[in-house]
């Protein structure tokens, strides 16, 4: 069985377990710590970083575009008809997205109210891309799941979690997102990906009392004015 090797939060993790979950490919998860790795995981991973996937042939794979290149390669396709056009475009799409994921945790973690405002406006650029593309819904492509739905899920996931506990919402500006992050948090993908105490360790991270998000709740709230209005909490 296929087996990857993880740290409970991250994104890029999440991305790859995701995909094994929508194409129902068997796979098991080790989790580490990133502040304590193992000696086995250093003497395998050429990054020293996750996530990693160990073949049944017991070939290790690493960098998240690689392993999911390599998912795609080896399991049945989400849409077995696309051209190789269609292929490059989705990549393109994908990697706007995950190449966000980092400018995410950035803003999740920032200490105060100004450099949250900053690094939620970067982030919006990605929103705001995504808000133009998205025309059909429910999902990128309109009924059927993709690639893309899947590289973004992270994304939307975070920040469905951090308008439930917060009510500062990164997509209030962008209701096709919006509503796309809705569709998939209704998928059992959100399950599927990650770990059964993800939220726990997620919030304890991002919504620590280092955190604006965390230590700032009662004027994030304020800020957003949406509890105000009932739309959530």
């Amino acid at each position: 069985m296929i087996k990857i090797v993880s740290f409970t939060i991250c994104p890029f993790v999440q991305r790859v377990t995701a995909l094994l979950a929508a194409k129902q490919v068997p796979f098991e998860v080790e989790y580490i710590s990133l502040k304590d790795k193992p000696q086995w995981f250093l003497d395998i991973s050429p990054t020293g970083q996750v996530p990693l996937l160990i073949t049944e042939n017991d070939t290790v794979l690493f960098e998240s575009d690689a392993i999911v290149e390599y998912i795609d390669e080896v399991s049945s396709q989400l849409e077995p008809e696309r051209s190789a056009e269609q292929k490059a475009i989705d990549r393109a799409w994908s990697y706007q997205a995950a190449k966000h994921y980092l400018v995410q945790c950035s803003a999740m973690t920032s200490a105060d109210q100004d450099t949250l405002a900053i690094r939620t406006e970067k982030l919006a650029k990605a929103f705001a891309k995504a808000e133009q593309q998205l025309t059909r819904g429910p999902y990128w492509k309109g009924e059927t799941l993709s690639n893309v739905d899947i590289a973004w899920l992270p994304l939307l996931h975070r920040a469905a979690i951090i308008e439930q506990h917060t009510c500062y919402d990164f997509l209030a500006k962008f209701p096709r997102v919006k509503a796309w992050q809705t569709a998939l948090m209704k998928t059992d993908l959100i399950t599927a990906s990650v770990s059964v105490d993800f939220e726990e360790k997620f919030t304890q991270f991002y919504l620590s009392d280092k955190t604006y998000l965390g230590n700032g709740n009662k004027s994030v709230v304020h800020a957003n004015d949406l509890c105000s209005t009932g739309n959530c909490c």
